[in-house]
């Protein structure tokens, strides 16, 4: 009694021929893989007004007593390519990675290529005139001193306005 299997929803049809199970293994890790990709290369990315997200370098944010102080690795970008923003509470890094130029036929790259974008929100406001950024081995330090508190004052009240 070696006969096919109706469809069923969910489950496979038998055929007379078992299937190779190596085979299909195979082709469901490929799956697998290609979802997990695809997952992994939109985390950590915003899209920018509507366009394409691009990829966050990776980044820690740390905070002192005065200051927030980020630091992103950018391996071998150059300084006029990177641009660093500061506003509403908002700091963003962006340029991007360019490909290297070589000879012969390129056979396996992981490294990155193309635009790259960081955006951190800072839960307090911070002297813009005093933000600082270098680089140094690869590495961008930026540094945004901390506002100061807005102290309460008291305000004294005359007879007449202005």
């Amino acid at each position: 009694m070696n006969q096919p299997l109706r469809h069923r929803p969910g489950r496979r049809e038998r055929t007379g021929t078992p299937p190779d199970r190596g085979a299909f293994l195979v082709a469901e890790f490929d799956a697998l893989r290609d979802r997990m990709s695809r997952l992994l290369e939109t985390a950590g990315r915003r899209p920018a007004g509507g366009s394409k997200p691009h990829p966050a370098p990776p980044a820690d944010v740390h905070e002192t007593d005065d200051a927030y102080v980020v630091e992103a690795e950018l391996p071998g970008v150059p300084r006029d390519a990177i641009d660093v923003e500061i506003g509403n509470r908002e700091l963003r890094i962006s340029g991007a990675y360019e490909e290297c130029e070589r000879a012969g036929v390129l056979r396996r790259s992981t490294r990155r290529t193309g635009r790259f974008e960081f955006r951190s929100l800072l839960p307090v406001d911070v002297r813009t005139d005093e933000v600082t950024a270098g680089l140094t081995d690869g590495v961008l330090t930026v540094t945004l001193p901390k506002a100061r508190p807005v102290t309460p004052r008291r305000v004294e009240i005359t007879g007449r306005p202005g």
